[in-house]
C-alpha cells in the first residue's frame, strides 16, 4: 500500500481504498488510497489538476465516487451528501467563505447548524466558550460586515467546531491571512490535533506544510505517487514529489536596481468612494513605478485593493485627470481600453467573469483581451485562425493543462485558468502590468514559471504592480513593498529593508504614522476591518 502507514490500537479515522472518479476526458482520481489517523495533521499535496479537490469533495459528500471503498473509524460508510458527512463528524472550511455580511456572527453560525438554534442567547454563549477555548476570539453579536478576513475565517471554523467534528478539512486556509493570523491558526489546529481530532490540510505553501503537518500524501495526475513526513523534507523536495521534476526557486536578481529606468506611472492623492457597499474607499493614495521596477502591494483582502485596481485599470475613472499619470501624461479619466492602447495590461483577482468569460473558448478569450495588441481584427473582420494561434501559444508557453484553444474557460481548473490569463497578458508585452494575486491557487511549479515570466518582463523594461496577500511572493518578486490598509497606502520601502513580520503587522492595521500617506495612521484596533 503506497501510503503504507501501519498502526496499532484504534482504527484509522478515515480510510479510502481504490477511489476512482471519472469526468468526460479526465480521470480525476485513479484508485486513490488514503489513511488518516486520529490526532494527526495530514497534508494533501499536488499540482493543479492533481485530483485534490475531487478527493475531498468525495469525502465531504459533494461528489460521489465511481468506485472504491470508504471506511470511517474502521466501518464501511457511504456519504451521500454534506449533511451526512457532518452527521458522521466531518467538517470542512472552504477557501471561499459562505457568510451573510449583514447578519451577526451568531446568526451566521445558527444558519449552519443542522438542528437550528432558536435560543440565540444560549448559542452566543456556546460560540463565546468555543472561540475562547481554541484561541479564536469572536464577538457573537458582531456583524460579519465589520469583521476582518481573519475573523471571518474564525466564524467558519467555530461553526464547524460547534458540530464536534472528528475530521476537519481545511482548504488553503492561510491564503487570506497575515503571518500573525496564520501562526494563531496553526496553534488552534495543533490544539485540535492534541484532542484527537484529525486535520486534512490542503495548501500550496510548502514551507507551512513543513511547519505544521505530521504526514503528507502527494497526488499527481489523479494518482497517489508518494507519502512522506514533510518535516523531514525541504520545500524543493516536496515540490519535486508533486511535479516530478526539480523546481528552481526564482528570486529577483540582486542587480535588479541596475535595470530600473525613469518613472512610468505616478499616482498622486487618489481618493475615491467605495465601488460598492461592501468595499473600501481610497484615501489619499500615492505611489510611483519606474520602468523595469516591481512594486509589491500587500494587504488583507477588503482594505481597498479592488477600488485601487479598478482605478488603475480604468474600470473606474479617477476624480481628477491628473490623479494618475502614465509616461507623464494625465490618464485619470481614460477608460480601460484607452489605457490598454497605451500599454497598460491588467490581471484581475476574479478569474471567471472578470479575467475570462466562462463559456467562451480560450481562443475567444484571447481575442477579448488582445485583439488590438495582436492585430486580430482587420477592417472589422476577426481572424479566428490568428486568435486560435495566439491562444495555443499561451497554452504551450505557460504549460496550461487544456485540450486545446477550443476548450471553454470554465473547463479549466482554477490554477490552469490563472496561468492562461496571466500568460495572455504577459505575451502582449505591456509597458505596465498590474496583476492581482498572480499565483493564487497555482502549484509550486506553475508559480515558479509565472514568477520567472514576471521577472523577465521587468528585465525587458516593463513596470509591474503586484497586489498580493502572499508575502513570500512579494518578497520573491518586488523591489519595493507597500501596504494597503483601510484604503490608505503606506510609503513603499525597499523589499530588503522590511521584514515579513513588519509587513504583517501593517496588514493588520499597526501602521507607523510616519510612513502613512494621505492622513493619520489607521488605529491599532479597527482600521483593518471590512475584509471581504
Amino acid at each position: 500500500m503506497i501510503d503504507g502507514h501501519s498502526h496499532e490500537g484504534p482504527p484509522p479515522r478515515l480510510t479510502l481504498r481504490g477511489v476512482v472518479k471519472r469526468y468526460p476526458g479526465v480521470l480525476a482520481n485513479d484508485h486513490v488510497d488514503l489513511t488518516l489517523e486520529p490526532g494527526e495533521i495530514h497534508a494533501l499535496l499536488g499540482e493543479n489538476g492533481a485530483g485534490k479537490s475531487t478527493l475531498v469533495q468525495i469525502v465531504y459528500g459533494v461528489v460521489k465516487a465511481d468506485a472504491g471503498e470508504m471506511r470511517w473509524n474502521g466501518r464501511p460508510v457511504a456519504i451521500d451528501g454534506p449533511a451526512a458527512a457532518r452527521a458522521l463528524g466531518i467538517g470542512m472550511v472552504f477557501q471561499h467563505f459562505s457568510l451573510f455580511e449583514t447578519l451577526s456572527v451568531a446568526e451566521n453560525v445558527a444558519l449552519g447548524l443542522e438542528t437550528g438554534a432558536a435560543d440565540m442567547a444560549a448559542l452566543s454563549e456556546r460560540i463565546a466558550d468555543v472561540s475562547t477555548r481554541y484561541g479564536l476570539t469572536l464577538d457573537p453579536g458582531a456583524t460579519v460586515y465589520d469583521l476582518s478576513v481573519g475573523e471571518r475565517q474564525r466564524v467558519e471554523i467555530v461553526r464547524c467546531l460547534l458540530q464536534d467534528p472528528q475530521l476537519l478539512i481545511m482548504d488553503e486556509p492561510t491564503s487570506v491571512l497575515t503571518p500573525q493570523e496564520a501562526d494563531q491558526l496553526f496553534e488552534t489546529l495543533r490544539r485540535l490535533a492534541r484532542e484527537g481530532r484529525t486535520i486534512l490540510y490542503i495548501s500550496h505553501k510548502l514551507d507551512e506544510i513543513r511547519r505544521l503537518c505530521d504526514r503528507a500524501t502527494i497526488l499527481r495526475g489523479g494518482k497517489v505517487v508518494a507519502a512522506c513526513d514533510p518535516r523531514e523534507e525541504t520545500a524543493q523536495s516536496l515540490a519535486r514529489l508533486m511535479i516530478g521534476v526539480d523546481v528552481s526557486p526564482t528570486r529577483r536578481a540582486d542587480g535588479g536596481a541596475d535595470q530600473i529606468g525613469d518613472e512610468l506611472l505616478r499616482v498622486e492623492g487618489l481618493s475615491m468612494p467605495a465601488a460598492n457597499p461592501v468595499s473600501t474607499p481610497l484615501k489619499g493614495v500615492r505611489l510611483s513605478v519606474r520602468r523595469g521596477e516591481i512594486l509589491g502591494i500587500a494587504g488583507v483582502a477588503g482594505n481597498g485593493q479592488n477600488t485601487l485596481l479598478a482605478a488603475l485599470s480604468g474600470e473606474l475613472p479617477a476624480p481628477r485627470v491628473d490623479a494618475i499619470r502614465f509616461e507623464g501624461r494625465p490618464i485619470g479619466l481614460l477608460g480601460a481600453r484607452a489605457r490598454r492602447d497605451l500599454g497598460i495590461n491588467f490581471v484581475p483577482e476574479d478569474r471567471l467573469g472578470h479575467g475570462a468569460v466562462a463559456d467562451l473558448s480560450l481562443a475567444d478569450n484571447a481575442l477579448l483581451s488582445g485583439w488590438r495588441r495582436w492585430s486580430l481584427v482587420r477592417r472589422g473582420l476577426v481572424s479566428f485562425a490568428k486568435s486560435k494561434e495566439r491562444a495555443e501559444h499561451v497554452v504551450e508557453r505557460f504549460a496550461v493543462a487544456a485540450p486545446g484553444a477550443h476548450a471553454a474557460a470554465r473547463s479549466l481548473s482554477g490554477g490552469n485558468l490563472q496561468k492562461f490569463i496571466i500568460g495572455r497578458e504577459i505575451l502582449q508585452n505591456p509597458k505596465l502590468l498590474i496583476a492581482a494575486h498572480p499565483t493564487w491557487g497555482v502549484d509550486a511549479g506553475a508559480a515558479a514559471a509565472i514568477h520567472k515570466a514576471l521577472l523577465h518582463l521587468a528585465a525587458e523594461g516593463a513596470g509591474l504592480i503586484i497586489v498580493s496577500q502572499d508575502l513570500d511572493e512579494l518578497f520573491t518578486l518586488a523591489d519595493r513593498v507597500a501596504v494597503i490598509c483601510a484604503g490608505r497606502l503606506s510609503e513603499s520601502r525597499p523589499a530588503h529593508e522590511v521584514t515579513a513580520e513588519e509587513v504583517g503587522l501593517m496588514m493588520g492595521g499597526l501602521f507607523d504614522a510616519a510612513i502613512v500617506r494621505g492622513g493619520g495612521a489607521p488605529s491599532e484596533t479597527g482600521d483593518a476591518r471590512h475584509g471581504g
